[in-house]
């Protein structure tokens, strides 16, 4: 089968297209046909081993994914695509399922065919939905999912959302309103509309406003680009509020530092944890119109690089799509 592959960490043109052996389902497994993944920044860190979170960042990169050189050859942590095997313990699946799921730091959604845990992050396709617009349907709900989460019921309260445009920033979107936040959405001028059509109730254009500089303050702000601070956010945030993170070790000691001092706290908990369950939610949101994903571009397999280049730009409006195989 064809995969994309790579054997050393480095820039975007260490992937290339390889023959590689097609795996076989163990008893408890799915066979995949994979029809479509996504690259995402998971993608793209660990490819590149976090270099440019500097060394210590970058060792444990290298402490998780292969210290000289990666573990898994194949990248790709979301998929959607159709059950051409099942290993004889499996029975909830059977051959022809249109199926989607996420292998997280597992990875191998690059590739032709992929072998899932039936009861893994893996479920039956939403009804009515193609084999593009599933794949993106993980990855930016579990992260947003992980951290609106840790804020608790956000029946009736005011959450903000920073960097609303993007794979996790839609998500959080959609899924705040669905917990029942009224949600402030703030991203660029392209995109304004795009964030009122998720559900936001009001939204703030970050080339002409800074929202710590009005008078609203929120019961959550969420950081959905890892590109704020809690210090930055404190004012905006009221007493009682959370400061929720995407990323950054800092924030982990700002979440222990928090829980006891100060009357705002960082919510930042690793390791973030996804179960088949979350998988499901997102499949019966999507079936009754309340979650979407939002795609930007969509490449070839043969022209993963260039989408790699352009996942790594940081300007792609919700997700980018990898068409395996037609």
């Amino acid at each position: 089968m064809k995969a994309v592959v790579y054997e050393r960490y480095g820039p975007p043109d260490v992937l290339h297209i390889e023959e590689v052996e097609r795996p076989a389902p163990k008893a408890d497994e799915l066979l995949v046909k994979v029809r479509a993944a996504t690259v995402n920044r998971l993608d793209c860190h660990t490819r590149e081993a976090n270099r440019p979170s500097g060394p210590a960042v970058s060792l444990l990169s290298r402490a998780v994914s292969g210290l000289r050189q990666p573990r898994q050859r194949v990248l790709g942590s979301e998929f959607a695509g159709e059950v051409e095997e099942v290993g004889h313990a499996v029975t909830e699946f059977g051959v022809g399922d249109r199926v989607f799921g996420h292998t997280g730091l597992k990875f191998g959604c690059h590739a032709e065919y992929l072998c899932v845990p039936e009861r893994g992050r893996v479920g039956v396709m939403p009804s009515g939905t193609g084999f593009e617009e599933a794949a993106p349907l993980t990855d930016g709900a579990f992260n947003a999912l992980w951290c609106l989460r840790q804020a608790g019921d956000l029946g009736g309260r005011n959450a903000l959302v920073y960097g609303a445009s993007g794979a996790i920033g839609t998500a959080a979107v959609q899924l705040a309103r669905h917990m029942g936040a009224h949600v402030t959405a703030v991203c660029g001028t392209t995109n304004l509309e795009l964030a009122k059509s998720l559900g936001a109730v009001r939204v703030i254009d970050y080339f002409h406003q800074d929202f710590t500089n009005d008078s609203e303050i929120y019961d959550v702000i969420f950081d959905a680009v890892g590109k704020l601070s809690f210090q930055y956010c404190q004012s905006s945030l009221k007493r009682g509020g959370s400061y929720l993170a995407t990323d950054g070790f800092a924030n982990i000691l700002l979440a222990l530092w928090t829980a006891w001092s100060g009357d705002k706290r960082v919510r930042f908990s690793l390791p973030p944890r996804f179960a088949q369950s979350d998988v499901l939610l997102i499949k019966d949101l999507v079936e009754v119109g309340e979650y979407r994903s939002v795609i930007d571009r969509r490449y070839e397999m043969q022209d993963v690089i260039e989408a790699v280049k352009y996942v790594e730009t940081q300007q792609k409006t919700g997700n980018v799509v990898l068409n395996i195989s037609s």
